[in-house]
């Protein structure tokens, strides 16, 4: 059969390259330089039937680790949380699965209101003026918004706090590289966690824009941060401050203490996790007109129509995109995250202001929980920082290393966290571990168990 199948498609291949007047299937890729093209037959395996590529499939599939299996205490940006069957059911119907742009409104109605919904909701959260319809991932829309920051107020020093996430770090550095901008860190206090205040004035000439996260990488929640914000414009740089969305339902709103541009991580609102994605931009600022024309992605506004007066919605201030700007555009967000842009306004929907507030009051409750638990353990450290945290908190074991800890209880099927010395060289033999909603009292106490048969 699989002899057949082969020659089958070769055969057909060479009548459609015969139909074209092509002699040679190399003729297809003359615009590629000789000297880099491939001088042998590629080292791929026989051709399989169907049913043998998806008994292949499911053997190398078994060997990952099913968070089912497995429990795990990983956050670092993407934490785990439960998403309701209601969630899953609005974004699966094929109204919203299979838009794609809503160029022409008479027939985006339904999608065009949902985006609409998302960003109200999401200006409600962070108390900004104005919200786009999502952006790629917490990372993009934090690039995007320093570039954003730079358009303003010209090509300047960028300020970058050193406790952000490494990924999201290396991602902004990537897309100013282009520019020649210069990025300077501000460290943070080794015994708090949090921004240290002297070194970001020693670091404020010249300033286009500082990037913080609050909370921070580790978790920690920044109590300076409207001092940070008066430290910023006062040398007239704009504040981009990247928040936990869930947070602010018991956390101060960024527009409180002074944030210009906020973004964040929506993959949280209402989206399984996958190997980590797929994620979802948080992108909102304040409503002044120099900075709403210079930011990235889709708006949606809300109007009436010319007939009968009816609610309608459609795309607002595309001058300033790609369709239309083409290279002038303040960014190129083609196929972005709307569908999960739906299902973040379906999340908020379903749980409501105190549905969120609630959650949220859970989360750090069970996370200072299992911090309080662990530094009962002989020879455990928790939480490392003495600043204030919320969902995700640090961990030092004093009395065995880190990797070894780790390795044991991998074995017994806990994953603990993130081990920190890779990105931060000073924080050794630390763990960043997170817990949510989905951890029951059973899971801390066989995570604090787990760790107390290690350190024996």
């Amino acid at each position: 059969m699989t002899k057949f199948i082969k020659d089958y498609c070769a055969e057909r291949f060479l009548a459609v390259l015969n139909k074209v007047g092509i002699r040679d299937v190399n003729e297809l890729f003359t615009d590629v330089p000789e000297k880099i093209t491939l001088k042998r037959r590629l080292n791929l395996p026989e051709p399989l039937s169907e049913k043998e590529v998806e008994s292949y499939v499911c053997d190398v599939l078994g060997r990952n680790k099913c968070g089912r299996e497995y429990l795990t205490f990983l956050g670092g940006g993407l934490p785990p949380h439960y998403v309701p069957a209601a969630v899953e059911n609005i974004v699966s119907r094929n109204e919203f699965s299979t838009a794609y742009t809503p160029y022409q409104p008479e027939i985006s109605q339904g999608m065009l209101q949902a985006l609409f919904e998302y960003q109200s909701i999401i200006c409600d959260l962070t108390g900004m003026d104005v919200a786009n319809s999502s952006m790629y991932d917490w990372a993009t829309a934090a690039a995007e918004a320093v570039r954003m920051a730079i358009r303003v107020k010209g090509n300047k020093t960028v300020l970058l706090a050193r406790n952000i996430g490494p990924e999201r770090k290396k991602v902004i550095k990537t897309y100013l590289e282009p520019l020649g901008t210069e990025i300077l860190e501000v460290e943070y206090l080794e015994d708090k966690g949090r921004i240290d205040i002297s070194d970001l004035e020693s670091k404020l000439k010249n300033t286009c824009c500082f990037y913080f996260e609050n909370p921070d990488y580790f978790g920690v929640l920044e109590k300076e941060a409207s001092k940070i914000a008066d430290l910023v414009h006062n040398s007239g740089g704009l504040v981009v401050a990247g928040v936990d969305p869930i947070s602010l339902a018991i956390v101060k709103p960024p527009s409180e203490y002074g944030a210009d541009i906020v973004v964040g991580e929506g993959q949280i609102l209402g989206t399984a996790l996958n190997f980590g994605g797929p994620s979802l931009g948080i992108f909102a600022c304040r409503g002044d007109q120099s900075l709403v024309r210079q930011m990235p992605g889709r708006i949606i506004g809300m109007t009436t129509t010319l007939a009968s007066d009816e609610r309608a919605f459609t795309m607002v201030l595309q001058t300033r995109e790609q369709h239309i700007r083409r290279e002038n555009a303040t960014s190129n967000i083609c196929s972005n995250e709307a569908l999960l842009a739906v299902g973040a306004v379906s999340y908020l929907a379903v749980l409501g202001t105190d549905g969120l507030r609630s959650l949220a009051l859970e989360i750090f409750d069970k996370c200072h929980r299992a911090s309080r638990r662990l530094s009962e353990v002989r020879g455990i450290k928790a939480p490392l920082f003495s600043g204030e945290f919320f969902q995700e908190f640090t961990i030092k074991s004093e009395k065995i290393d880190l990797h070894s800890l780790f390795k044991i209880l991998r074995n017994r099927k806990v994953i603990p966290g993130i081990i920190l010395e890779r990105d931060f060289p000073e924080l050794k033999n630390v763990l960043l571990s997170c817990v949510t909603e989905i951890h029951r009292p059973e899971d801390i106490q066989r995570f604090v168990e787990a760790v107390e048969e290690a350190v024996v």
